[in-house]
């Protein structure tokens, strides 16, 4: 994946025109301003600020007060005599004072002679060095020129510094590549990414692509065009660019005037040649120079070759701006813990390339501070290819296990430097279990496992061994600092036993997490609860192995399964009859899973309770009666009026049903709000059943809920309803008695005592319209009849 282009764009500065010759020339037209690849003449220049002194190539910046030491690095046989001038400029409206340029002449053999020695004065922001072919007039002319147009120079000597910290980016990258031309096939393809994003050059991915042995040419093709913009180093350059940063984009992919494909670089010389063309005269001309840093040595590229003759070429080089320092905004590269075991540790960073290409940061060390206080520094250095600061020496053996933060500092140029902080893992023997206890883990398919231990980030490898086969590993994703994924294939396993061996860095043997892979469980959709109930409903799939709910302290058993298509429907009641009361619940499986599901909660149910009875004969009623002191008993041949009262502190509405349904479930019906059930007052409503309602096989206990707007209450005891034979009449004689009538087959016993002392029983299909019975002897018979075994029944008149 290609590094982004970043969002500030300098239309001078995004890329150098840096083609080596004989490479990545075909896309240049001809008259596009040459590359800088004529190596010049170097400058030795040393840097002492507060009794410290550094070379050139350590300082990103100058200061007020600064001491410089500089001197031409010229061969032992140089012919031409140049003479060194430097100029401080303070800004683009402000000419310097005349005692601002000073020069030395590099030939001359005193030291006093040949070399420059400066303080930075007070209120200086540029500098500029000029060497200039030995010609009388030489000092004028460059003092009148800088003096003359300020401006021109201060543009001239930012764009030629910035341009040079962007080649320091590319050198590297081309220093890298080429390093590696040689090395493994398929060393580029990661290489060259990591270099990438590291220094902000851009990469072509086609170039991985190609064979290996045109990889790296094609890597370094069209060179001006690779360098990114950096923010860090372009800040201040940013801010004097005219044009604006989307046309600045525009013409970073476009032909202009014919003269190929636009580079910003391009631009920077083109301004620069303006500039010095407006300086221009029989003397002399001046020449742009880029500075690469090594040591003490100021190497200068030229991109046209000096003229001697004139106008002679005076060759111009830029200092670092005199301003206050800047050390760069480091950032740490993902936000997860590092392994401290790791071997190679990288400490990734990003956010400043000029760490990997020049020496401003010194000095570097990172502090690792321990978990008992103790602290101590080792040294790091910068690697581009590894995208961050590596371990100059190993870590000390033992004393370190567990979380221990290490933080990057040292020095940027003259001032110090506080980098990011890291967390550090070692292992520390500690043992790893499965976030959910494994109990998720399921044959049948794929199943991702959260796996909590100590030091996550140290984890190389994970592998699955189930039942009795062979190890095989498995894939795993580090996510968080105690917590790693793992991936378990388990489509074509068993139920059973499966082992997990956690593999880390700087751990002797693997740790073991044990888990059991179960069969396909119940899918569970809702669990849901109406406030005060007794007990939940669930519904899902698979209903029939849970055990048991808990819902905080309150245990529920299953009291009713039901199964309406593929949705199962199932009543877990509470034990102790306590109301349960929470927002989740633990459902127990009969093989010893547990599972945590949400409660869906319902409003509170409306509640009644039987206030009063009564019974009124249906008209067409035929025989003799039957009678019975019990007043739960409804006869189907009567209809029952009943009054119920609301739940204390609740209220009933006109539109409230009562559903009257058989014990069993297997009969029911709905008395109507506003017809069959009437207000008589807020809390007291009056409803009339007549029991053929509930169809001609319902028998035995009724019972009644309240219903409003669909939502239903508990189930509270009505009556028992008891279908009656029909007995036309009795006929007695000295050996016996016999009934007649009709559905005698509903009597389940018959005698002449209520205690049912010799008691007659009747076959159960019973079919004749006729029955022996007992001889009568106060006139009255006693009757149990098959819907209500413990009532009994007295036949009120006999003949």
């Amino acid at each position: 994946m290609l590094p982004a282009p970043r969002p500030r764009f300098s239309r001078r500065i995004l890329a150098l025109t840096l083609a080596a010759a004989g490479l990545g020339t075909a896309t240049v037209c001809a008259a596009d301003p040459a590359p800088f690849d004529l190596p010049g003449p170097g400058l030795r220049i040393t840097v002492t600020r507060g009794g410290r002194t550094l070379p050139i190539a350590e300082v990103p910046n100058l200061s007020t007060g600064d001491k410089l030491a500089i001197e031409a690095d010229l061969p032992g046989d140089q012919r031409a005599h140049y003479i060194l001038f430097s100029a401080f400029l303070s800004g683009a409206t402000n000419p310097p004072p005349k005692n601002w340029v000073d020069s030395a002449e590099t030939w001359k053999a005193k030291d006093k002679d040949r070399r420059l020695t400066l303080t930075v004065p007070k209120g200086a922001r540029q500098m500029a060095l000029f060497l200039v072919p030995e010609t009388g007039g030489a000092s004028g002319t460059i003092v009148d020129a800088v003096r003359d147009r300020p401006g021109e120079f201060v543009r001239a000597v930012q764009d030629l510094n910035q341009a040079s910290l962007d080649r320091s980016r590319l050198n590297a990258f081309v220093a890298a590549i080429r390093a590696q031309e040689n090395s493994h096939p398929e060393f580029l393809r990661t290489l060259a990414p990591a270099l990438s994003n590291s220094l902000a050059i851009k990469l072509n991915p086609d170039c991985l692509a190609r064979v290996i042995e045109l990889q790296a040419a094609c890597l370094l093709e069209n060179r001006d065009s690779l360098v990114l913009a950096d923010i860090h180093s372009s800040s201040m350059t940013d801010t004097l660019v005219g044009a604006p940063t989307d046309l600045a984009l525009q013409l970073s992919y476009t032909r202009e005037a014919g003269l190929g494909y636009y580079s910003p670089y391009i631009g920077v010389i083109r301004d620069i040649a303006r500039v010095f063309g407006a300086f221009g005269n029989p003397q002399f001309g001046y020449l742009p120079t880029l500075a690469t840093r090594d040591g003490d040595r100021l190497s200068l590229l030229l991109n046209a070759a000096p003229s001697f003759a004139k106008p002679k070429s005076v060759l111009v080089a830029a200092m670092p701006a005199i301003d206050a320092g800047s050390p760069p905004r480091l950032r740490v590269t993902g936000e997860q813990p590092l392994c401290g075991a790791r071997p190679g540790l990288v400490l990734p960073v990003e956010g400043a390339p000029l760490i990997y290409s020049t020496g401003f940061a010194r000095n570097m060390a990172v502090s690792l501070t321990m978990a008992n206080g103790k602290r101590f520094d080792l040294p790091v250095r910068a690697r581009a290819d590894r995208g961050g600061y590596v371990l100059a020496e190993p870590l000390p053996q033992g004393g370190l296990s567990g979380k221990v933060t290490a933080r990057l500092h040292g020095d940027w140029g003259f001032d110090p430097f506080e980098g990011p902080s890291f967390t550090l893992q070692f292992p520390d023997g500690g043992d790893w279990r499965a976030s959910d206890a494994g109990q998720s883990l399921v044959v049948g398919r794929d199943n991702t496992v959260e796996l909590t231990g100590s030091a996550a980030a140290c984890v190389t490898g994970v592998t699955m061994r189930s039942g009795g086969g062979a190890a095989q590993p498995v894939a795993f994703t580090l996510r968080g600092a105690d917590t790693i994924t793992v991936t378990l294939p388990m489509k074509g396993a068993r139920a059973g036993d499966v082992t997990l061996d956690i593999q880390q860095v700087g751990a002797a043997t693997p740790r073991t997490v044990a888990l059991r892979a179960f069969s396909p469980a119940s899918r569970i959709d809702t669990v849901t609860l109406a406030k005060g109930d007794r007990f939940v409903t669930l519904t899902g799939q698979r209903l029939d192995e849970i055990a048991g709910v808990e819902i905080g302290d309150v245990r529920l058993s299953p009291d009713g399964l039901t199964r309406d298509g593929d949705t199962d429907r199932l009543i877990a009641t509470a034990a102790d009859g306590r109301a349960a009361e929470g927002t989740s619940a633990r459902i127990r499986l009969n093989d010893g899973r547990t599972l945590s599901v949400p409660i869906t909660a319902a409003p509170p149910r409306p509640a009644a309770t039987l206030a009063a009875r009564s019974l009124s004969p249906r008209e067409g009623t035929h025989g003799l009666p039957l009678a019975t002191r019990d007043e739960t008993v409804l006869p189907d041949t009567a209809r029952l009026t009943f009054s119920i009262r609301a739940a204390e502190g609740s209220r009933l509405t006109p539109g409230d049903a009562i559903e009257v349904a058989t014990a069993d479930g297997s009969a029911s019906v709905t008395l109507e709000g506003g017809h069959d059930v009437r207000l008589s007052s807020p809390d007291i409503a009056v409803a009339t059943l007549d029991p053929a309602r509930l169809g001609p096989a319902a028998a035995g206990p009724l019972r009644f809920r309240l219903v409003r707007g669909g939502i239903k209450g508990d189930w509270v005891p009505l009556a028992t309803l008891v279908r009656l034979p029909q007995i036309d009449t009795v006929r007695c004689q000295a050996e016996g008695c016999q009934l007649e009538g009709r559905d005698l087959f509903l009597i389940d016993r018959a005698a002449t005592t209520p205690d049912m002392a010799g008691a007659v029983s009747v076959p159960a299909g019973y079919t004749s319209a006729r029955l022996a019975v007992p001889v009568l002897k106060d006139g009255s018979l006693s009757l149990i009849l098959r819907d209500a075994p413990g009532v009994v029944f007295t036949l009120g008149a006999a003949s």
